[in-house]
């Protein structure tokens, strides 16, 4: 397997440290993954494809993988590689934490391949848009491809259509999909009438006091987006989210699940208004789109929440297991983060059960939510999974700070997480590094076991 990357020296100024760093971690991966067979196995390499640098102004790098797809698992010498893998993971999450900001501006001391680099590029570069027009356009789209596409981002403009594909929404039969999402619009409504819009004198006592928690909560989310404080937006909300935990009796509604909406909100409603998200005006829609839009989020979260269930339901049993791997993960890759966290007392639980809750919405600006989820509803069923591996990723980003810090200061920071200032590229690192510990942990489960 060929190097990712070129090489260089770890002086000189800091960007090009950061680059050989972060090249110098990729051929670690690949020194791991060389002469052994993992099933679906990956090539990571850096990829330098010709951008488009007027579809978006912030920089990022990119990691990129291609399939094999005749590859055979062999679970062969775990063990013996676990002190390399937990070796690359520092490298990792020391390169991110050394990591100049990049700025937008002309930068003489930026390396020509940080410059030519651009936020979302792997998403909006010529050759990827023909990639994803070629499948679309196909009488039946092959979801593993599309899969396989949208992991690294998706253009803006084509995420709706692709969202409600790698949902199982809509139809990969192009010539059934009108009628799909017709057929199934028409059943919410339906629902809602069913469910919503009838007197309380026909509710429960539970159901009265879900749908009061439900009307408090809604005003409540993402309140600095301007979008969701529109009371048009908050009475959409308040539907789907009622119509949902009536007809999922098993979980109800939880805390945590409002946030889950908003991304399919903004995804959708992007389909129909232009210009910045600020400058939206909802009024501008017929009450037919924004009806539309309501059971294109309720049926995406449905479908979302599906894999997930016990995540919501009593104690929220799917959680906790997450928490808990998460423990175990971090130990494995960072023992001293792990022992200075045990020695202070602090409980992943403290900040991790949020984490999972709301699928990290609050942990990062939510302009990058929408690039987040690409990656979600790629990994489709394996979500739960490579969510574990996101989280170990987004708290090692600190994993020098978080060494320096005392139990109460520890719980501060994990919980307000200084990533008001993100880009793309900070993004696109978590998804990086949590990449390639799934690499080179997914064969060996019982590094997990307790």
């Amino acid at each position: 397997m060929s190097g990712g990357g070129g090489g260089g020296t770890g002086g000189g100024n800091p960007s090009s440290n950061l680059d050989w760093r972060f090249n110098q971690t990729l051929r670690n991966v690949q020194g791991l993954l060389q002469s052994r067979s993992f099933p679906g196995k990956v090539l990571l390499t850096r990829k330098s494809e010709p951008l488009n640098v007027h579809d978006s102004p912030v920089h990022s790098k990119e990691i990129t993988r291609s399939y094999s797809e005749n590859d055979r698992g062999d679970e062969h010498a775990c063990s013996s590689h676990e002190a390399e893998v937990i070796s690359s993971g520092r490298t990792a999450s020391d390169t991110n934490l050394q990591k100049p900001n990049i700025s937008t501006s002309n930068n003489a001391n930026t390396p020509p391949d940080a410059r030519g680099s651009v936020s979302g590029a792997r998403a909006t570069d010529s050759a990827r848009v023909a990639k994803f027009t070629k499948e679309l356009s196909r009488p039946a789209v092959i979801l593993e491809k599309l899969r396989e596409l949208s992991w690294s981002g998706i253009p803006p403009y084509m995420r709706p259509n692709i969202w409600r594909l790698l949902l199982g929404y809509a139809s990969p039969n192009t010539d059934r999909r009108e009628g799909v999402l017709a057929r199934k619009r028409l059943e919410y409504v339906d629902c809602v009438s069913q469910y919503y819009d009838i007197p309380d004198s026909e509710r429960s006592d539970d159901e009265i006091n879900m749908l009061r928690q439900i009307s408090v909560d809604c005003p409540r989310t993402v309140p600095d987006v301007t979008l969701f404080q529109h009371a048009q937006i908050q009475k959409s909300l308040e539907r789907i989210l009622y119509t949902w935990a009536i007809r999922h009796p098993a979980s109800g509604y939880v805390q945590g699940i409002n946030d889950l909406v908003t991304p399919f909100l903004m995804v959708f409603f992007s389909e129909h208004l232009n210009g910045s998200m600020e400058n939206w005006s909802i009024s501008d829609l017929s009450p037919q789109i924004i009806s539309n839009i309501e059971a294109d989020c309720y049926w995406c979260l449905s479908k979302l929440l599906d894999g997930m269930q016990d995540h919501y339901t009593f104690a929220q049993p799917g959680i906790q297991r997450l928490v808990f791997r998460l423990r175990e993960l971090v130990r494995r890759i960072d023992e001293p983060v792990s022992r200075h966290m045990e020695k202070h007392g602090l409980e992943f639980l403290q900040f991790a059960f949020r984490w999972f809750n709301c699928l990290l919405i609050r942990e990062i600006p939510f302009h990058l939510v929408t690039r987040l989820w690409d990656t979600y509803l790629a990994e489709g069923d394996s979500l739960p999974d490579f969510l574990v591996y996101i989280s170990a990723s987004l708290l090692l980003t600190w994993s020098d700070k978080l060494l320096k810090l005392d139990f109460q200061e520890m719980v501060m920071f994990l919980q307000h997480l200084p990533t008001l200032d993100w880009t793309h590229h900070e993004l696109e690192m978590v998804l990086s590094r949590a990449f390639m510990w799934h690499t080179m942990f997914s064969s060996c489960p019982s590094h997990l076991a307790s």
